[in-house]
């Protein structure tokens, strides 16, 4: 009697019309599974209060869907890690913060399962929604695309192919037995996408039904002529077949070959299929009746095959060896087509209990079975996770291959190549790419750092062109940088343009760094020898107008801006001064206009005031009054930074002034300076002027310096009163070209 596990996993389609299946299912099991069976209850009740009452876009309950994928993943090996995240895809949709909550409860692994193969979901939701009638996933160019997209995620976590298959099959199951209609979108992706993606991966027994259920709800008409011939037929054929069958068995046991031999069942999509391909009528399709064959071993397929051919009469053009050359996708059985005493044809396939695990669950036998060895299936290695996942990215790399080279517009896809990391993350790089390309795509410090590389295992230059499904590991040195040599063309070191500015931005940051430090120190020797050792740099550069002290550093270093600029602002050219003394003003044309006394000192009258050349006051600024040696008294705005510091030294010698009528009967103006920084361009000082012009500001002073494109403005110009100066700045900010404007 079969278990509850194998008669749960036997009916698919009443487990999504019984949620309680599967909870029956892990008890029934838990014995033998306890560490299984754990994950598969906390996962289940941790998402059954957020998606027991949700339903899914084709109206099927989504508890019943995740207890349905979880049964499926079970049946071909799924491991505990893809049963659960059978539920937590779904219940993460319900959740904030899926990721961090789902790692949280079950660990990282389960949560970037779960994460990944939702993302997968999205992708592929919006493709199909995106597909115009006119456009069909049965396009080339569509196909491959979509296949593209499926590459990038299964990168990440192969798992999701598992999961992407099981839940797609269970939702044509689920259209099939509620007796509804899947839309054409979502069968012609089952049929042309998932269902070769199951091909590749050998997972035949979920590529049979899942063409099957495509194809009836592409071609109804068709599927039910053929499945009511098959129907006619049944009783007549399994007579045969089972007559066939007995009478093999029989005689390889005589033969001293153990044997179990069975009848294969036939699927519609492929006698479709081949009546199509080969132009045959169904009755001939329905007369070719098949078994299989399975042996303890290799010789015995070969010794059961030559016993067939000893008694039956081979058909020679119907013979293969995949067993000495495997498919592709790993499968391996020998294949001969023989006719028997009435020169009826027999389909006989012969295999390992092995090679027949492989073939039904096909990439998930390299989770459930260990016993191919250290060669594996058609060479590839079993024996961890990282080799099946290497073989698993190389077939869907040659899919996606082929599906590029069936395209008619060569050039769409032919301009790329996927080549793997030592983890088996799969990086997409132009045609033509080299290891120094692969280094600068994974990480731009790698690209500079890199130094050599391995292709396949095998030490390769630099330069050496990569192709499809290689897997390159790059030798990196701790700190370095690139070679120039990588930016000759003829030398072949670099095809994407992505990384040829990489490594031409890595070296226009040297020559600046370069730069900025000669331009420091030029700099902080002036200083030194201007004894200015205490001026902070960024004040310093405010002051000249660059936006930071490494502008200007970059502009000295260059040559572009002169020392004497710096000497100008830090030392006035006369005979020496006092600290408190400032820089003189250019004398404005109207200077006859000037108030005498438009200042006063609070309790002294007629004393000998004038506006500091720093910070050029102006009413109604709040200002503050320094008394000098000599000069009377500075009038300095309050958040003069010059004014805070003498003050800070010299606090005795503040006094309070403010601002008074002039002793003029005409309207006082007062010099200020206006800082403006704009992309340079022809006609920018006519525009700026003509903004002061038309507001009546009189411009008595310009100061302009262009660097890079960049330029920076000085305008000294009259006014009365500093308050309207605002207004008037923000029509300069309106001229074409301005960035800024702002009084100094």
């Amino acid at each position: 009697m079969k278990s509850l596990l194998a008669q749960t996993l036997e009916a698919p389609q009443s487990t999504a019309r019984q949620p309680g299946a599967v909870p029956e299912l892990i008890a029934a099991t838990a014995g033998s599974l306890p560490d299984l069976a754990g994950a598969l209850v906390r996962a289940r009740a941790f998402a059954e209060p957020l998606i027991a009452g949700e339903t899914l876009d084709s109206g099927e309950n989504m508890m019943a869907h995740a207890d349905a994928v979880a049964a499926i993943l079970r049946s071909i090996g799924g491991s505990e890690a893809m049963q659960a995240a059978s539920y937590l895809v779904y219940a993460g949709e319900h959740l904030n913060h899926p990721r961090e909550v789902i790692a949280k409860a079950f660990g990282e692994s389960f949560a970037a399962l779960a994460v990944e193969t939702s993302k997968l979901v999205r992708v592929q939701r919006l493709s199909r929604d995106a597909q115009s009638a006119a456009q069909l996933i049965d396009d080339p160019k569509v196909q491959t695309e979509n296949v593209r997209k499926m590459l990038l995620a299964f990168s990440r976590d192969l798992r999701v192919v598992m999961l992407r298959l099981a839940s797609r099959l269970q939702t044509l199951r689920f259209f099939a037995a509620s007796r509804q209609t899947a839309s054409p979108s979502l069968a012609r992706e089952s049929l042309q996408v998932f269902a070769p993606l199951a091909n590749r991966l050998g997972i035949w027994q979920i590529k049979w039904e899942m063409e099957d259920l495509a194809f009836r709800f592409l071609e109804p008409d068709t599927y039910k002529k053929v499945a009511r011939l098959l129907d006619e037929k049944r009783a007549e054929r399994e007579s045969d077949v089972e007559r066939l069958r007995a009478g093999l068995a029989a005689e390889l046991r005589s033969q001293g070959v153990h044997a179990t031999v069975q009848g294969r069942p036939k699927h519609i999509y492929s006698i479709v299929r081949k009546m199509r391909g080969k132009s045959l009528d169904f009755d001939k399709v329905f007369d070719i009746r098949a078994l299989r064959v399975v042996v303890p071993s290799v010789p015995d397929c070969y010794a059961a095959l030559s016993w067939v051919h000893s008694r039956f009469s081979p058909i020679s053009d119907e013979f293969d060896d995949y067993i000495a050359r495997p498919k592709p996708n790993g499968y391996q059985s020998l294949h001969t087509v023989v006719r028997d005493e009435a020169g009826q044809p027999i389909e006989i396939q012969i295999r390992t209990q092995a090679m027949h695990d492989h073939a039904e669950h096909g990439v998930a036998a390299h989770w459930a079975y260990k016993e191919a060895g250290t060669k594996g299936y058609a060479g590839v290695s079993a024996g961890g996770e990282y080799d099946a996942k290497i073989a698993v990215l190389r077939q869907l790399l040659a899919w996606e291959r082929d599906l590029s080279g069936s395209v008619q517009d060569k050039g769409l896809f032919e301009d790329r190549i996927y080549v793997l990391t030592p983890d088996a993350a799969i990086v997409e790089l132009p045609q033509g790419a080299t290891p120094v390309d692969f280094a600068y795509t994974v990480h731009t410090n790698l690209g500079h750092r890199c130094r050599g590389a391995r292709v396949d295992g095998v030490m390769v230059s630099l330069n050496t062109p990569l192709q499809n499904g290689q897997t390159v590991e790059v030798t990196a040195v701790r700190e370095g940088g690139p070679s120039r040599d990588w930016l000759n063309a003829e030398l072949g070191y670099l095809a994407s343009q992505r990384a040829r500015a990489k490594v031409r931005a890595w070296f226009n940051a040297q020559v600046t760094h370069e730069t900025v430090a000669r331009g420091r120190e030029s700099v902080e020797k002036l200083l030194q020898r201007e004894g200015k050792t205490a001026i902070k740099l960024e004040d310093l550069a405010a002051q000249l107008g660059f936006k930071s002290a490494e502008a200007l550093f970059e502009v000295v270093g260059k040559d572009e801006f002169s020392l004497r600029n710096i000497e100008t602002l830090l030392k006035p050219p006369a005979p020496a001064l006092a600290p408190d003394d400032y820089l003189l003003l250019k004398k404005s044309r109207h200077a006859e206009k000037t108030p005498k006394g438009g200042v006063l000192v609070v309790g002294i009258d007629s004393l000998l005031t004038q506006l500091a050349k720093c910070c050029k006051p102006a009413p109604p600024d709040e200002i503050g009054g320094f008394v000098t040696r000599g000069k009377g008294v500075s009038v300095h705005r309050a958040d003069c930074s010059n004014f805070r510091e003498i003050a800070a030294r010299n606090g005795e010698r503040v006094i309070p002034v403010a601002w008074g009528m002039p002793k003029s009967s005409e309207m006082a103006v007062y010099p200020v300076d206006v800082a403006v920084e704009a992309a340079d361009r022809q006609g920018l000082l006519r525009d700026i002027s003509e903004v002061f012009a038309k507001e009546k500001m009189n411009v008595i002073g310009v100061q302009t310096q262009s660097v890079k494109g960049t330029a920076w403005m000085t305008f000294t110009v009259e006014v009365a009163d500093s308050g309207r100066l605002g207004r008037v700045l923000g029509l300069v900010r309106e001229v074409p070209s301005v960035r800024s404007a702002r009084r100094r």
